[in-house]
């Protein structure tokens, strides 16, 4: 089991828990790396990620507790970077590329609020067509091709939050299927690692982790390749069903992405 996690916030945006909190819980869980991936900067939005003012000092904290505990644990300052985001990227040791919001000429859509909101965003600008809306998502997220300088695809399907017994749309209809396979595709050719994120178990939003075992087993066979995160807002869930989910996705190789920074 990967003992590592690179999905990781803390009280600088929407976590529960302070870095150095987080820090001490990895020692204590035996973990050999942990990387800290703040919401990036959205001026479009501030209700979840790092304030402009605080940026400073998130990476000069980052960077005191790499001293501080460099003979128990690494640690790296990294950032979840939203394709809306106008954050400067400077200081950083990594990003991983993310979506949260549908854009609709200007609006954003938000797509991890709940799902009720989902069905209202769809009812109002989509005609109520819940496929079209996750159409719309999937087109966002070929946008993180566009940021070269990310490391890992986050939550591919963040869509299905809480669609996961199919509440809100078929899974298997063709015009979903099209719609992920053709974002899959597209960002398979950036080379870099798409997540299994076992975040929305920690809270209790789903019973499996993203992607669904169908699109990671179609990313596999397109020649995509797989870390494992847990998406972590809370120090008591830092290696969150991992491992469990080696279970689930038995057969796919999981990468430790230390081992890709480091090169």
């Amino acid at each position: 089991m990967i003992r590592s996690n690179f999905h990781t916030h803390t009280t600088y945006c929407d976590g529960k828990n302070s870095a150095e909190e987080m820090v001490l819980a990895a020692i204590e869980n035996g973990m050999h790396a942990l990387g800290f991936s703040t919401h990036s900067y959205t001026s479009r939005d501030l209700t979840y990620c790092i304030r402009k003012e605080k940026i400073a000092d998130y990476i000069k904290e980052i960077n005191e507790l790499k001293e501080k505990y460099k003979d128990k644990i690494r640690i790296y300052c990294g950032s979840e970077l939203d394709v809306i985001s106008d954050m400067d990227r400077e200081g950083f040791d990594y990003f991983l590329g993310a979506v949260h919001y549908i854009d609709i000429d200007g609006k954003l859509l938000t797509v991890d609020g709940s799902g009720d909101e989902q069905k209202r965003d769809a009812d109002k600008y989509f005609g109520g067509d819940m496929l079209s809306y996750a159409e719309a998502y999937y087109e966002m997220t070929k946008k993180i091709a566009d940021l070269p300088e990310v490391g890992f695809i986050a939550h591919f399907d963040l869509v299905t939050k809480f669609n996961e017994n199919y509440e809100l749309f078929d899974e298997k209809d063709p015009r979903y299927v099209k719609a992920w396979q053709d974002a899959a595709l597209h960002l398979i050719k950036m080379g870099i690692p798409f997540e299994i994120n076992t975040g929305a178990i920690s809270r209790k939003k789903r019973t499996t982790p993203y992607p669904r075992r169908e699109i990671a087993d179609f990313i596999k066979e397109h020649g995509g390749t797989f870390i494992m995160t847990s998406d972590c807002h809370d120090k008591d869930f830092l290696l969150c069903h991992f491992e469990e989910s080696d279970k689930i996705y038995e057969g796919i190789e999981v990468l430790d992405f230390e081992d890709l920074l480091r090169k």
